[in-house]
């Protein structure tokens, strides 16, 4: 059989020769045909019972198959439609079928791997011939896709036309694919046909300079007809054009042409100081807000000085239990009596790490010693690895015979540093703490040793707290734990060769009356949005965004290494809220003024790297913080996509970025602008969209403009910049838009039985804003 079909090639390739002076007509013809009969040769090499099974479904699926007329590809009477119907069947099966021996032999066909096998069959067979020398520089992402997914692309783009025309953009079957439904048959059926027709089109003419460049793709040719009963499949291309909600030519256009930001210009957003207001005198507010250094002596050179004089010794439920008080005892057997005896656990700190730490091993061996219930349960590896494998021997010498030792001493002057005992930041109660950096960075060598008592296991009063002490990071093999430890010495570098001397307030803020969302008269405030930059680098001086886990800092102790936790990598001192911040509620967050960046970096999860120390420049306040605001909100976990569109998910995270975002008794002139991004959109599973319009509606809410950072998604850029631009056009409020919200969850979300809604947010919102009477212009902010 496979010998018939090769004769029939042989015979086209005998015709082109003894017609060479044929017209660009019968060169498509030629194209369609030999394509066509290679399928059909490679298909007889399919497994033989899933071959039959697919025709026998296209045969009883056809009981009328059409009867076509010899064609230019040499098909012979009543002949052909049969192996036109025969073909029809093994175009869906045969191409994939040949992929799929290469992965998993004889895979059952399903729904979603035949519309796949209708896409791929569309982009083999049908694409439009273009200059070979723009070819891998005009290829868009769909392409690029999907040549990853097809073996057939690299071969069939070796037969190219001399003409210069544009390849179409090639739709990419959607993920969500719906069951295969009698639309679908119907498209096979009118395949054949639709083969035919392409042959006698006219030639595609040349694509002359400045002239509309022809898109034809061999889907056009297809029934158009729909199934009232069955949803019609919409490609990824058409669910981003209706992510778009009819802003597509305009949004592609931006994209096209480089653009990297839309909207207000950063240069108008308000940042700190400038926009600050006076701040009032530092001074310590019992039950509200805790200071643990001398006020009064503030404004003098130098680091603050510590306050009270004396350690405070407090050991209570609180308070952070700190390594140095006089509570902290673990039992030891007497060598003499054999008797079990309560011993202070500072005083063998003290001795055990004021002896020489020459190697990991002896490191290690010290760690053991005051942590013995721990011992044969830490692993050292990645410290080991570190030591060993990265530094250098001269560097590894310096960190032994130098730098440890400086940490060590941070770390023994807790009783003379930390004299004020810790209030804990419990759930439910706002409180502030405002500490030296000094004082930060003893706590941060206390957790490097290990040597913060009860915080090693959750089964302890501390269950609901992050990790405080660093024994994870020095775990496993991961070059993510490698990359952490260089961060991390390069801040203990900084701070032991120069004594830092500002300030840093932590503050837990709780949001005791959620706001009346749909009453809400309020207007959308200005949107700078890029798809280039960082949040720590463009949003300098705003309102920073930490995509927070409800445990603050997240995995940044463990192998997590994303927004979060390569903040706290960089933002050292961010770690030491980990030590009194309880795990955040659904209307609280975390608020942290004033640390200092230490480390640059490139990358991002596995590709993170450290980049070498970060001169921070940052002006500091009178309270001598650094202006930087960083904010931890934490966003919800979705199980499915649709859940989070409910009006009860919604709410919650409007509440929780508008608790972040506000400042009451903060005159709006005095607020800077709110930098953020894709916030709760990665394992969290939120939709980057809706999470970009409520934080848009909460800064709005707070009176703040909003720098919006797409991490390189120019297309998300110009989705939320158009979405942006209709609602303040047509002067929508925060409450309308709520509306919308609402009705989108109830007509679109709810009833819906898939995966994903069939119409997506950001349409249903053009369609519906679009469909009112318009309204005045002017005044609308940029």
């Amino acid at each position: 059989m496979a010998a018939s079909h090769f004769g029939r090639i042989a015979r086209l390739f005998k015709g082109l020769h003894q017609n060479p002076g044929q017209t660009q007509r019968s060169n498509v013809s030629f194209l369609v045909s030999a394509q066509l009969v290679l399928i059909a040769a490679l298909t007889d090499f399919e497994y033989l019972p899933k071959r039959i099974k697919v025709e026998a479904c296209v045969r009883m699926s056809h009981p009328s198959s059409p009867r076509g007329n010899d064609d230019e590809t040499g098909g012979q009477g009543k002949r052909s439609s049969s192996t036109e119907t025969r073909m029809d069947g093994r175009l869906k099966s045969g191409v994939d079928g040949l992929k799929m021996k290469m992965k998993v032999s004889h895979k059952k066909n399903d729904p979603r791997q035949q519309q796949k096998l209708i896409n791929t069959l569309d982009q083999w067979l049908v694409k439009s011939l273009k200059n070979p020398d723009t070819d891998e520089v005009c290829q868009p992402q769909e392409d690029v896709e999907m040549a990853d997914d097809s073996d057939f692309q690299s071969t069939s783009s070796q037969f190219r036309d001399d003409k210069k025309i544009e390849k179409p953009a090639v739709s990419d079957s959607d993920e969500e694919t719906q069951p295969l439904t009698p639309q679908n048959m119907e498209e096979d059926d009118a395949m054949s046909a639709a083969f035919r027709e392409i042959q006698s089109m006219e030639p595609y003419p040349e694509s002359a300079e400045g002239s509309v460049k022809q898109k034809t793709k061999m889907t056009d040719f297809f029934s158009g007809t729909s199934s009232s009963k069955f949803p019609q499949r919409r490609s990824k291309k058409d669910r981003r054009n209706e992510e778009r909600g009819g802003a597509g030519e305009a949004s592609s256009a931006a994209v096209r042409a480089g653009v990297k930001w839309l909207g207000t210009p950063i240069s108008e957003l308000k940042r700190m100081p400038e926009c600050g207001a006076p701040l009032p005198p530092l001074k310590a507010v019992p039950g509200q807000h805790t200071v643990m250094i001398r006020t009064d002596l503030l404004q003098k050179e130098g680091a603050p000085v510590p306050y009270p004089a004396a350690f405070q010794d407090t050991w209570d439920d609180v308070h952070v239990k700190m390594p140095c008080s006089s509570s902290n005892l673990f039992p030891v057997e007497d060598e003499e009596t054999r008797e079990w005896q309560n011993k202070s656990r500072w005083e063998l700190i003290k001795e055990t790490l004021s002896k020489k730490l020459t190697s990991v091993s002896e490191l290690k061996n010290a760690i053991w010693k005051y942590n013995a219930s721990n011992a044969k349960k830490w692993d050292f590896t990645a410290l080991n690895l570190y030591c060993t494998k990265v530094l250098e021997p001269d560097a590894a010498q310096h960190l032994f015979d130098s730098l440890l030792p400086d940490v060590v001493q941070l770390a023994l002057r807790a009783s003379e540093l930390c004299t004020k005992p810790i209030p804990l930041l419990k759930g439910g109660a706002g409180h502030s703490i405002t500490a030296s950096q000094e004082q930060v960075a003893c706590l941060l060598a206390n957790a490097f040793f290990c040597t913060f008592p009860r915080r090693n296991s959750r089964r302890t009063e501390y269950g609901n707290y992050p990790d405080i002490n660093l024994f994870r990071l020095f775990e496993g093999s991961s070059t993510r734990k490698v990359e952490k430890l260089k961060t991390l010495m390069c801040y203990f570098k900084q701070v032991t060769e120069e004594k830092p001397t500002g300030l840093i307030t932590f503050t837990r803020k709780v949001l005791d009356e959620p706001v009346n969302w749909k009453s809400s008269q309020t207007r959308l405030t200005k949107l700078h949005i890029t798809c280039e930059g960082t949040i720590e680098d463009g949003g300098y001086g705003m309102l920073q965004v930490d995509f927070a886990n409800r445990f603050v800092g997240g995995g940044v102790t463990s192998a997590g290494l994303v927004q979060e936790e390569i903040r706290f990598m960089i933002n050292t001192e961010l770690l030491v809220s980990r030590l009194f911040t309880e795990a955040l509620n659904h209307n609280e967050c975390l608020i942290i003024t004033g640390t200092q960046r230490y480390s640059d970096y490139t990358g991002y999860a596995e590709t993170y790297k450290w980049n070498g120390s970060h001169q921070d420049t940052t002006p500091r306040d009178t309270w001598r913080r650094r202006c930087t605001e960083i904010v931890a909100i934490d966003a919800l976990r979705f199980r499915n996509f649709l859940e989070q569109f409910h009006p009860d998910k919604i709410n919650r995270e409007l509440n929780k970025a508008y608790c972040g975002f506000s400042r009451p008794g903060t005159p709006k002139e005095n607020l800077a602008a709110v930098a953020t991004g894709n916030w709760g959109c990665g394992a969290f599973r939120g939709d980057t969209r809706l999470k970009a319009l409520l934080q848009m509606l909460a800064a709005a809410e707070a009176g703040r403009d909003v720098a919006y950072f797409t991490f390189g998604d120019s297309q998300l850029m110009t989705d939320v910049h158009d979405m942006h631009s209709l609602l303040t056009r047509r002067k929508m409020s925060v409450g309308e838009v709520y509306d919308l919200l609402e009705e989108y969850y109830s007509s679109v979300c709810k009833s819906n039985l898939s995966r994903r809604p069939d119409v997506s947010l950001y349409a249903f919102i053009h369609q519906r804003v679009s469909s009112a009477p318009d309204q005045d212009d002017s005044g609308g902010p940029g």
